[in-house]
């Protein structure tokens, strides 16, 4: 229970009669302030380090990872277990919570709820005894960089704080799109803690951006509709039990993204959807753990917002005390399952159906209306008028792609092997290198037989998606190589990285697009002599030629096409080129 203190500082947003004491010990300038303001990142420096001090056998601070611009990355390790450190918390087998502030950093309300649940969980006045079965990792800003490019008008589509962080890093990542490719320095650390800790749960807290309307979170879990079947029926539980505890606090809580599938068109409803792995509650299904997404609504004021968040924290220490050994349990046994996933159809990604029921959606009056701005329909909502809507819902969420797990696993030549292992440490893969070269080994090969370069690129990349399949070839097999064995608790994640079809694989975003350029060619008077001397030798080759011009118009009127014809069929032509540099084995190295 939140003490009546605190709900009557988070119930107004412009007094500061109500304010914490600007004496007050492990207090935040939000909460000092009435949460009208929040602090810059030397308060999260100040307060682990007090929170150390007064609480020196339940808190450690400590440091897990430097930004581009030279600053500590910090989290606090919160128990009443002992297990301070990640060797702890393994041996004594204590679960893991790691809650996550500040990965857009102007979406700042996890930090200062954080911070206050934290004192009040360690003072026993919410979640009573809850960190004696758990520890908790809080990270109070994750994109720190981001959070120090501070400023009032950061946010405009958010009432408040007064000034707030940057979305992006200062590299310019946008880390919620980073947890696959893992380019920011900001995720390799981050991936490093994870490894290091093995949450059993992940939340990553946010302030949704989007129309005005009454609900005032989100609580997004997986797995729920991707994952571990065992973990999709624990992660559901958790969820509803989330949500039960905050609308028994006077929320309106919803458990999808609560973003029209028009824009700015709130009779299009809404759409459920499993996220990609490049996101936090795409990614951690992967290892089999959970993920939540906590998204309060951002045209609530920033009191009410913190309010929301603090609560979600402390429903969730309640619940992982509850339910975390037997949590716990179901993780280990989905890894043991993952292990033994060879030869198994897998989804690599998720599709929305088009079944759709209707909803009765709290919003407001409104109405939409010609714009002299921007020649197009705008939306005028009228606060003062609540109004329900009732409009479609999309919930059904079910696998797209599906591929059928190597019996063995991966092959990685010795030219990638530098980049690809790289990747794999930041994740935590096991792979071995082989020693010795393999003159045939008998393997799966892909070639495209489609490719598609995006026009622009995304977070720094130049995207590629692939059309083609796998077959059985022999090929050799140099010393240097990896082998990603498929039989471990990340398979999972291993396919995701690997397959070349996966919409967030290294592939798609971009780390092998040379072997899908053509690189050699022969001029164009060559290849007419090379033309001529294939036709004269092959009538075959006349033939198909022919019937190729007779039935389809494009080729037929392209000398590019044409010629490409006779050059793919000469000996100069790449057989490398369109072929992944990866290979698919039945053999365990």
């Amino acid at each position: 229970m939140i003490r009546s203190a605190i709900l009557l500082a988070f119930a107004t947003s412009a007094s500061l009669a109500h304010a914490a004491p600007a004496t007050a010990p492990l207090t935040t300038v939000a909460e000092r302030s009435g949460f009208q303001s929040t602090g810059r990142y030397d308060e999260v420096i100040a307060l682990c380090s007090q929170f150390q001090k007064a609480y020196p056998k339940q808190v450690r601070c400590f440091e897990y990872g430097r930004t581009p611009e030279g600053r500590p990355m910090l989290a606090l390790a919160v128990t009443r277990t002992g297990a301070l450190t990640a060797e702890q918390a393994k041996k004594k087998g204590v679960p893991v919570m790691l809650i996550q502030g500040g990965i857009h950093a102007g979406e700042i309300d996890g930090k200062d709820a954080g911070f206050l649940a934290l004192r009040e969980a360690l003072e026993n006045k919410v979640a009573p005894g809850a960190l004696d079965k758990q520890v908790l990792l809080f990270v109070p800003v994750f994109n720190v960089d981001g959070h120090e490019r501070f400023g009032k008008n950061n946010r405009p589509n958010q009432r408040g704080p007064v000034e707030m962080g940057w979305r992006v890093t200062a590299q310019n990542y946008n880390l919620n799109r980073d947890y696959v490719k893992a380019d920011a320095p900001e995720m390799q650390a981050m991936l490093a803690l994870v490894n290091a800790w093995d949450p059993l749960a992940y939340v990553d807290l946010h302030v949704t951006d989007g129309a005005k309307f009454q609900p005032d979170v989100s609580i997004q879990v997986e797995p729920v509709h991707g994952g571990d079947e065992a973990l999709k029926v624990a992660g559901a539980a958790l969820q509803k039990n989330v949500m039960a505890d905050l609308k028994a606090q006077g929320s309106d809580p919803k458990p999808y993204y609560i973003s029209f599938d028009k824009e700015d068109d709130p009779m299009s409803g809404f759409v459920d959807s499993m996220s990609t792995p490049r996101f936090s509650t795409g990614y951690f299904p992967l290892r089999n753990r959970f993920a939540m997404l906590v998204e309060t609504h951002s045209w609530k004021d920033y009191p009410t917002r913190v309010r929301i968040t603090h609560n979600t924290i402390v429903s969730l220490l309640s619940q992982v005390a509850q339910h975390g050994q037997e949590w716990q349990k179901l993780a280990r046994e989905a890894d043991q399952r993952a292990v033994a996933i060879a030869g198994s159809e897998v989804p690599l990604s998720y599709r929305t159906t088009y079944n759709t029921k209707t909803i009765q959606f709290a919003g407001y009056a409104y109405t939409r209306e010609h714009s002299e701005i921007s020649g197009g329909l705008w939306t005028r909502y009228d606060e003062s008028k609540p109004q329900m809507w009732t409009v479609p819902l999309r919930d059904e969420v079910v696998p797209d792609l599906k591929v059928e797990a190597p019996l063995g696993g991966y092959i990685v030549p010795a030219a990638e092997a530098a980049l690809v292992a790289a990747k794999l440490k930041q994740h935590g893969i096991e792979f071995k290198v082989i020693n010795a070269d393999q003159m045939s080994a008998e393997v799966e090969t892909f070639r495209a037989t489609k490719t598609k370069f995006s026009a622009q690129p995304f977070e720094g990349h130049q995207s590629l998606a692939v059309e083609g399949d796998w077959g059985r070839e022999r090929r050799p097999v140099a010393k240097g190589a990896l082998f990603v064995p498929i039989a471990q608790p990340k398979a999972r994640l291993v396919m995701t990285l690997l397959e070349p079809r996966g919409g967030d694989g290294l592939l798609a975003w971009g780390e092998f697009n040379n072997f899908f350029e053509r690189k050699e060619y022969m001029e164009d008077y060559v290849a007419e002599e090379v033309a001529r001397d294939q036709l004269d030798a092959d009538p075959a080759l006349r033939a198909e030629f022919q019937k190729k011009l007779d039935s389809d118009a494009d080729f037929n009127k392209s000398p590019q096409k044409r010629l490409e014809f006779f050059a793919k069929r000469h000996a100069s032509w790449d057989e490398r080129f369109n072929l992944y540099p990866v290979m698919r084995t039945a053999q365990k190295y």
